[in-house]
């Protein structure tokens, strides 16, 4: 199997993504797991900071990284 990196997108059980407003790539799945926990007890306003400095203008970012 060829090594490809993990990609983190904000998303839940709860909630299904429509659009792909903000993703992390990570060299291991370790990392991105721990990441993910990290990000998830962050309230919802530093998630948004988070995502409006990437992308202030919460564009879809499928085709970024879909080829």
């Amino acid at each position: 199997m060829e090594w490809q990196p993990a990609v983190y997108i904000l998303a839940n059980k709860r909630n299904v993504v429509h659009v792909l407003v903000y993703y992390e790539i990570h060299s291991d799945m370790y990392e991105a797991i721990t990441r993910e926990k990290q990000i998830k007890k962050w309230n919802r306003e530093w998630k948004i900071r988070l995502i409006e400095k990437e992308n202030p203008d919460w564009a879809d970012l499928y085709l970024t990284i879909h080829r």
